[in-house]
Protein backbone atom coordinates (compact mmCIF):
# COMPACT_ATOMS: atom_id res chain seq x y z
CA UNK A 1 0.00 0.00 0.00
CA UNK A 2 1.34 3.25 -1.03
CA UNK A 3 2.66 5.40 2.19
CA UNK A 4 1.77 8.53 0.30
CA UNK A 5 -0.90 9.88 -2.09
CA UNK A 6 0.68 8.57 -5.29
CA UNK A 7 0.71 10.60 -8.53
CA UNK A 8 2.54 10.37 -11.93
CA UNK A 9 4.95 12.98 -10.66
CA UNK A 10 6.04 9.53 -8.39
CA UNK A 11 5.89 7.08 -11.49
CA UNK A 12 9.58 5.96 -12.33
CA UNK A 13 11.13 5.99 -15.82
CA UNK A 14 9.42 3.78 -18.57
CA UNK A 15 12.46 3.98 -20.51
CA UNK A 16 13.43 1.14 -22.62
CA UNK A 17 10.25 -0.69 -21.76
CA UNK A 18 6.81 -1.86 -23.84
CA UNK A 19 3.51 -1.13 -22.77
CA UNK A 20 0.50 -2.92 -24.70
CA UNK A 21 -2.90 -1.14 -23.59
CA UNK A 22 -5.68 -2.19 -24.84
CA UNK A 23 -8.66 0.36 -25.32
CA UNK A 24 -6.29 3.24 -25.56
CA UNK A 25 -8.50 5.63 -27.88
CA UNK A 26 -10.61 7.25 -24.64
CA UNK A 27 -11.10 7.62 -21.09
CA UNK A 28 -8.55 5.76 -18.74
CA UNK A 29 -6.93 3.73 -21.03
CA UNK A 30 -6.17 6.90 -23.07
CA UNK A 31 -4.63 8.44 -20.27
CA UNK A 32 -2.94 5.74 -18.73
CA UNK A 33 -1.02 5.22 -22.57
CA UNK A 34 -0.41 9.03 -22.65
CA UNK A 35 1.30 9.05 -19.31
CA UNK A 36 3.21 5.58 -20.07
CA UNK A 37 3.94 7.23 -23.44
CA UNK A 38 5.46 10.79 -21.58
CA UNK A 39 7.50 8.31 -19.24
CA UNK A 40 9.35 7.20 -22.05
CA UNK A 41 7.83 3.68 -22.62
CA UNK A 42 7.15 2.63 -26.18
CA UNK A 43 3.59 2.24 -25.86
CA UNK A 44 1.28 -0.09 -28.13
CA UNK A 45 -2.21 1.25 -28.87
CA UNK A 46 -4.21 -1.68 -29.12
CA UNK A 47 -7.76 -0.75 -30.35
CA UNK A 48 -10.81 -1.75 -32.76
CA UNK A 49 -11.39 1.49 -34.23
CA UNK A 50 -8.44 1.96 -36.30
CA UNK A 51 -9.10 5.58 -37.26
CA UNK A 52 -10.01 6.74 -33.38
CA UNK A 53 -6.62 5.09 -32.48
CA UNK A 54 -4.93 7.08 -35.33
CA UNK A 55 -6.79 10.53 -33.39
CA UNK A 56 -5.29 9.08 -29.88
CA UNK A 57 -1.86 9.12 -31.30
CA UNK A 58 -1.21 11.94 -32.81
CA UNK A 59 -2.95 13.53 -29.70
CA UNK A 60 -0.08 11.97 -27.48
CA UNK A 61 2.22 12.71 -30.10
CA UNK A 62 0.81 16.56 -29.74
CA UNK A 63 1.76 16.35 -26.12
CA UNK A 64 5.25 14.33 -25.86
CA UNK A 65 6.42 14.93 -29.36
CA UNK A 66 9.13 12.14 -29.15
CA UNK A 67 7.02 9.54 -28.07
CA UNK A 68 7.29 6.07 -29.05
CA UNK A 69 3.81 4.95 -30.43
CA UNK A 70 2.00 2.10 -32.88
CA UNK A 71 -1.41 1.19 -33.75
CA UNK A 72 -2.55 -2.39 -33.65
CA UNK A 73 -6.05 -3.56 -34.42
CA UNK A 74 -7.48 -5.09 -32.02
CA UNK A 75 -11.14 -6.18 -31.01
CA UNK A 76 -11.69 -8.16 -27.80
CA UNK A 77 -15.19 -8.77 -29.09
CA UNK A 78 -13.65 -11.56 -31.58
CA UNK A 79 -11.60 -14.08 -31.13
CA UNK A 80 -10.57 -14.26 -34.21
CA UNK A 81 -9.56 -10.24 -34.17
CA UNK A 82 -7.87 -11.66 -30.58
CA UNK A 83 -5.85 -14.34 -32.42
CA UNK A 84 -4.94 -12.39 -35.23
CA UNK A 85 -3.52 -9.73 -33.09
CA UNK A 86 -1.27 -12.63 -31.12
CA UNK A 87 -0.12 -13.97 -34.34
CA UNK A 88 1.27 -10.62 -35.14
CA UNK A 89 3.03 -10.41 -32.07
CA UNK A 90 4.70 -13.97 -32.32
CA UNK A 91 5.57 -12.89 -35.41
CA UNK A 92 7.25 -10.04 -33.84
CA UNK A 93 8.94 -11.89 -30.83
CA UNK A 94 9.52 -8.71 -28.89
CA UNK A 95 9.52 -8.48 -24.64
CA UNK A 96 6.37 -7.47 -23.11
CA UNK A 97 6.83 -5.05 -19.98
CA UNK A 98 3.46 -4.31 -19.35
CA UNK A 99 -0.12 -5.79 -20.67
CA UNK A 100 -2.68 -2.94 -19.98
CA UNK A 101 -6.15 -4.91 -19.98
CA UNK A 102 -8.42 -2.17 -20.14
CA UNK A 103 -11.14 -2.12 -23.21
CA UNK A 104 -14.74 -2.79 -21.96
CA UNK A 105 -18.51 -1.69 -22.54
CA UNK A 106 -20.88 -1.95 -19.73
CA UNK A 107 -24.46 -1.93 -19.58
CA UNK A 108 -26.02 -3.48 -23.24
CA UNK A 109 -29.67 -2.49 -22.62
CA UNK A 110 -30.40 -5.68 -24.26
CA UNK A 111 -28.82 -8.79 -24.39
CA UNK A 112 -26.41 -9.18 -27.56
CA UNK A 113 -23.89 -12.12 -28.61
CA UNK A 114 -20.32 -12.06 -30.35
CA UNK A 115 -19.73 -13.69 -33.19
CA UNK A 116 -18.55 -16.39 -31.20
CA UNK A 117 -21.49 -16.75 -28.94
CA UNK A 118 -20.43 -15.21 -25.95
CA UNK A 119 -22.98 -12.81 -23.84
CA UNK A 120 -21.42 -9.48 -25.60
CA UNK A 121 -20.16 -8.06 -22.04
CA UNK A 122 -18.51 -11.13 -21.25
CA UNK A 123 -16.88 -11.46 -24.25
CA UNK A 124 -15.38 -8.15 -24.51
CA UNK A 125 -14.48 -7.58 -21.24
CA UNK A 126 -13.42 -10.62 -19.91
CA UNK A 127 -12.67 -13.53 -22.45
CA UNK A 128 -10.76 -11.53 -24.95
CA UNK A 129 -9.04 -10.46 -22.55
CA UNK A 130 -8.29 -13.88 -20.66
CA UNK A 131 -7.28 -15.09 -24.58
CA UNK A 132 -4.91 -12.67 -25.20
CA UNK A 133 -3.14 -13.08 -21.97
CA UNK A 134 -2.94 -16.20 -22.92
CA UNK A 135 -1.46 -15.38 -26.51
CA UNK A 136 0.57 -13.00 -25.40
CA UNK A 137 1.92 -14.26 -21.79
CA UNK A 138 4.91 -16.24 -23.43
CA UNK A 139 6.86 -12.64 -24.47
CA UNK A 140 5.83 -11.10 -21.17
CA UNK A 141 9.68 -10.53 -19.97
CA UNK A 142 10.45 -12.79 -16.74
CA UNK A 143 11.40 -10.22 -14.59
CA UNK A 144 9.93 -8.47 -11.05
CA UNK A 145 9.31 -4.90 -12.87
CA UNK A 146 7.13 -6.84 -15.83
CA UNK A 147 3.23 -6.24 -14.83
CA UNK A 148 -0.11 -7.91 -16.18
CA UNK A 149 -3.16 -5.26 -15.36
CA UNK A 150 -6.24 -6.23 -15.65
CA UNK A 151 -9.01 -3.85 -14.93
CA UNK A 152 -12.16 -4.60 -12.67
CA UNK A 153 -14.51 -2.04 -11.05
CA UNK A 154 -16.35 -1.84 -8.06
CA UNK A 155 -19.23 -3.37 -10.04
CA UNK A 156 -17.93 -6.76 -8.85
CA UNK A 157 -19.03 -6.49 -5.30
CA UNK A 158 -22.65 -7.47 -6.01
CA UNK A 159 -21.49 -9.68 -9.05
CA UNK A 160 -21.82 -13.62 -9.71
CA UNK A 161 -20.53 -15.85 -11.73
CA UNK A 162 -23.30 -17.91 -13.05
CA UNK A 163 -21.70 -20.64 -13.86
CA UNK A 164 -25.16 -22.32 -14.95
CA UNK A 165 -25.95 -20.16 -17.04
CA UNK A 166 -22.07 -17.81 -18.01
CA UNK A 167 -23.83 -16.31 -21.18
CA UNK A 168 -27.09 -15.25 -19.41
CA UNK A 169 -29.57 -16.70 -22.02
CA UNK A 170 -31.81 -17.53 -19.45
CA UNK A 171 -32.28 -14.48 -17.40
CA UNK A 172 -30.04 -11.53 -18.83
CA UNK A 173 -29.44 -8.09 -16.99
CA UNK A 174 -27.51 -4.98 -17.95
CA UNK A 175 -25.77 -4.72 -14.77
CA UNK A 176 -26.03 -8.32 -14.24
CA UNK A 177 -23.87 -9.42 -17.13
CA UNK A 178 -21.50 -5.94 -16.88
CA UNK A 179 -21.00 -7.13 -12.78
CA UNK A 180 -20.48 -10.57 -13.80
CA UNK A 181 -17.56 -9.62 -16.42
CA UNK A 182 -16.09 -7.12 -13.70
CA UNK A 183 -15.98 -9.68 -11.23
CA UNK A 184 -14.38 -12.53 -14.09
CA UNK A 185 -11.90 -9.89 -14.54
CA UNK A 186 -10.80 -9.45 -10.79
CA UNK A 187 -10.79 -13.44 -10.30
CA UNK A 188 -8.93 -13.77 -12.97
CA UNK A 189 -6.22 -11.64 -12.33
CA UNK A 190 -5.95 -12.65 -8.87
CA UNK A 191 -5.54 -16.28 -9.91
CA UNK A 192 -2.82 -15.72 -12.56
CA UNK A 193 -0.86 -14.08 -9.67
CA UNK A 194 -1.07 -16.97 -7.25
CA UNK A 195 -0.36 -19.49 -10.50
CA UNK A 196 2.89 -17.04 -11.47
CA UNK A 197 3.97 -17.35 -8.09
CA UNK A 198 3.39 -21.21 -7.70
CA UNK A 199 5.58 -21.49 -11.22
CA UNK A 200 8.35 -19.03 -9.69
CA UNK A 201 7.82 -16.78 -12.75
CA UNK A 202 8.13 -13.14 -11.38
CA UNK A 203 5.75 -11.44 -13.47
CA UNK A 204 3.11 -9.66 -11.44
CA UNK A 205 -0.15 -9.45 -11.88
CA UNK A 206 -1.64 -6.75 -10.49
CA UNK A 207 -5.91 -6.11 -11.16
CA UNK A 208 -7.00 -2.24 -10.30
CA UNK A 209 -10.77 -0.84 -10.76
CA UNK A 210 -10.63 3.01 -11.44
CA UNK A 211 -13.40 4.04 -9.28
CA UNK A 212 -15.89 6.41 -10.57
CA UNK A 213 -14.32 8.10 -13.79
CA UNK A 214 -15.97 9.66 -16.01
CA UNK A 215 -15.64 7.91 -19.39
CA UNK A 216 -17.36 6.78 -22.27
CA UNK A 217 -17.71 3.31 -21.05
CA UNK A 218 -20.99 3.87 -19.98
CA UNK A 219 -21.74 5.03 -23.61
CA UNK A 220 -21.62 2.23 -25.68
CA UNK A 221 -21.96 4.09 -28.92
CA UNK A 222 -25.75 3.53 -30.18
CA UNK A 223 -26.40 1.00 -28.05
CA UNK A 224 -27.26 3.82 -25.06
CA UNK A 225 -31.07 4.78 -24.69
CA UNK A 226 -31.12 8.74 -24.43
CA UNK A 227 -32.42 7.84 -20.80
CA UNK A 228 -29.51 5.72 -19.88
CA UNK A 229 -26.90 8.46 -21.72
CA UNK A 230 -28.64 11.06 -19.15
CA UNK A 231 -28.62 9.50 -16.21
CA UNK A 232 -25.22 8.22 -16.52
CA UNK A 233 -23.94 11.52 -17.08
CA UNK A 234 -25.85 13.06 -14.36
CA UNK A 235 -24.53 10.54 -11.72
CA UNK A 236 -21.05 10.78 -13.05
CA UNK A 237 -20.94 14.46 -12.82
CA UNK A 238 -21.82 14.24 -9.10
CA UNK A 239 -19.36 11.57 -7.54
CA UNK A 240 -16.92 10.54 -10.34
CA UNK A 241 -13.60 11.68 -11.17
CA UNK A 242 -11.70 12.82 -14.61
CA UNK A 243 -10.50 9.91 -16.79
CA UNK A 244 -6.82 10.95 -16.03
CA UNK A 245 -7.55 10.01 -12.04
CA UNK A 246 -9.07 7.14 -12.54
CA UNK A 247 -5.91 5.94 -14.98
CA UNK A 248 -3.90 6.73 -11.77
CA UNK A 249 -4.58 2.88 -9.57
CA UNK A 250 -3.98 1.19 -13.40
CA UNK A 251 -0.32 3.10 -13.70
CA UNK A 252 0.29 2.53 -10.06
CA UNK A 253 -0.04 -1.16 -10.14
CA UNK A 254 1.93 -1.43 -14.20
CA UNK A 255 4.97 1.06 -12.94
CA UNK A 256 5.54 1.58 -9.12
CA UNK A 257 8.06 -0.29 -7.18
CA UNK A 258 5.82 -1.09 -4.24
CA UNK A 259 2.83 -2.47 -6.08
CA UNK A 260 2.19 -6.09 -4.93
CA UNK A 261 1.75 -8.96 -7.66
CA UNK A 262 -1.84 -10.09 -6.03
CA UNK A 263 -3.11 -7.28 -4.91
CA UNK A 264 -6.19 -4.87 -5.97
CA UNK A 265 -5.92 -0.92 -6.25
CA UNK A 266 -8.30 1.39 -6.66
CA UNK A 267 -8.77 4.78 -5.28
CA UNK A 268 -8.41 6.16 -1.43
CA UNK A 269 -11.50 8.10 -1.49
CA UNK A 270 -15.14 7.67 0.15
CA UNK A 271 -16.13 4.16 -1.15
CA UNK A 272 -13.46 4.13 -3.00
CA UNK A 273 -15.47 6.20 -5.91
CA UNK A 274 -12.37 8.64 -6.33
CA UNK A 275 -8.76 9.60 -5.06
CA UNK A 276 -5.43 8.70 -5.45
CA UNK A 277 -4.06 4.74 -5.84
CA UNK A 278 -4.53 2.51 -2.44
CA UNK A 279 -5.34 -1.22 -1.49
CA UNK A 280 -8.88 -1.58 -2.59
CA UNK A 281 -11.60 -3.95 -0.94
CA UNK A 282 -11.99 -7.70 -2.91
CA UNK A 283 -15.67 -9.20 -2.34
CA UNK A 284 -15.87 -12.31 -0.83
CA UNK A 285 -16.82 -14.52 -3.79
CA UNK A 286 -13.74 -12.71 -5.76
CA UNK A 287 -11.28 -14.46 -3.44
CA UNK A 288 -12.92 -18.23 -4.21
CA UNK A 289 -10.05 -20.29 -5.27
CA UNK A 290 -12.17 -23.10 -6.53
CA UNK A 291 -14.24 -20.61 -8.14
CA UNK A 292 -11.43 -18.90 -9.97
CA UNK A 293 -10.11 -22.53 -11.11
CA UNK A 294 -12.97 -23.63 -12.89
CA UNK A 295 -13.80 -20.05 -14.25
CA UNK A 296 -10.21 -20.48 -15.53
CA UNK A 297 -10.61 -23.82 -17.48
CA UNK A 298 -13.84 -22.96 -18.43
CA UNK A 299 -12.67 -19.49 -20.13
CA UNK A 300 -9.88 -21.74 -22.09
CA UNK A 301 -12.50 -24.19 -23.26
CA UNK A 302 -14.57 -21.74 -24.18
CA UNK A 303 -11.33 -19.38 -26.06
CA UNK A 304 -9.58 -22.32 -27.21
CA UNK A 305 -6.50 -20.72 -25.70
CA UNK A 306 -4.79 -22.07 -23.24
CA UNK A 307 -3.63 -19.80 -20.35
CA UNK A 308 -0.13 -21.79 -19.33
CA UNK A 309 2.24 -20.01 -16.75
Amino acid sequence: MPETRWTTIAMPSQAGRLAIVTGATSGIGYEAALALAGAGAEVVLAARNAAKAERALASIRHRHPNARLAVDLLDTARLASVQAFGDRWRAEGRPVDILLLNAGIASVPRREETEDGFERQLGTNYLGHFALTGLLLPFVARRPTSRIVPVASLAHRPGRIHFDDLQLRQSYGPQKAYRQSKLAMLMFGLELDRRLRAAGVPIRSIPVHPGAARTDVFRRGDRAGPIQRLAGHAIFSVIGQSAADGALPLLFAATAPEAEGGAYYGPDGIWELRGHPTRADIAPQAQDKAAAERLWSLSETLTGTACTV
